[in-house]
């Protein structure tokens, strides 16, 4: 058993997932990169200890939950404890909901919910019979207000966002920590990456809120601050906070605004492409 913190980041090779793990190092913990994408995975870790962490990778497909289990058991009997899960690794749809298809919607359920629980409940398990630990959902703004042209990815986050806040003061029972973020906009990969409806393209779709969007770093920073502190709910950035306080209060203006930017969208998709 060693005394040093143990971290398992999901997701953790690119974005924002990557940015946390250097915020990790940072703070000396130890850190188990885990991501589909194993390659990656190694490359991040080299990085990681190239600025003198202390760090492992290890390919892990969220949607499966015997993966999960074993992965995060095999960290805690290797390490001797876990004090960190962060649930990261997620994907994004955009466009005209009634496109999707049913394949589509399996997915984003598959990753965005089913992986959440899974990494949740295999590291609760290990936790709650040690005492302690912190679990950490990545959440999205979108778990806490709409968001139009994304309902799919709205809904997964919803679900994470119900499920980390009733399972918080659960797991307090068992000297358990849950909190859940939920980020605006983030300069990530997910916005390349992203799967567009129909004929959408995804950047095209989200172009508002990569206009917003901050930096993962900035993002891991400002996400790592309410972990310390054992936040609730963490919303970050500014124009997070904002989008979450005009769903909570001003609803009078959240519909107008989802309006004009659903009018926005169809009208660029019926405009003939540039010669």
């Amino acid at each position: 058993m060693t005394d040093r913190r143990v971290a398992i980041v999901t997701g953790g090779a690119s974005g924002l997932g990557r940015a946390l793990c250097q915020e990790l190092v940072r703070d000396g913990v130890f850190v188990v990169v885990a991501d589909l994408n194993e390659a990656a995975a190694h490359e991040t870790v080299a990085a990681l200890i190239a600025a003198g962490g202390q760090a492992e990778a290890v390919r892990l497909d969220v949607t499966q939950q015997p993966e999960c289990d074993r992965v995060v058991e095999e960290v805690a009997a290797r390490h001797g404890h876990l004090d960190f899960m962060f649930n990261n690794a997620g994907f994004a749809i955009a466009g005209d909901t009634i496109e999707m298809t049913p394949e589509q919607w399996r997915s984003i359920l598959a990753v965005n919910v089913e992986g959440c629980i899974w990494g949740t409940m295999a590291a609760y398990r290990v936790m709650a019979k040690q005492k302690f630990g912190h679990i950490i959902n990545t959440a999205s703004i979108a778990g806490v207000a709409p968001l139009p042209l994304s309902s799919s990815y709205a809904m997964t986050k919803h679900a994470v966002v119900g499920m980390s806040m009733s399972m918080r003061s659960e797991a307090e029972w068992y000297g358990v920590k849950i909190s859940v973020a939920c980020p605006g906009f983030i300069a990530t990969h997910l916005f390349d990456n992203g799967v567009g409806i129909g004929k959408a393209p995804f950047r095209e779709t989200t172009a508002v809120g990569a206009r917003m969007a901050i930096s993962p770093e900035r993002a891991a920073k400002l996400m790592m601050r309410g972990v310390r502190r054992n936040q609730e709910v963490i919303i970050f950035p500014l124009h997070g906070k904002l989008i979450a306080w005009m769903s909570r209060y001003a609803r009078w203006f959240g519909p107008i605004l989802r309006r004009n930017i659903v009018k926005k969208f169809h009208l660029q998709q019926e405009r003939p492409p540039a010669e």
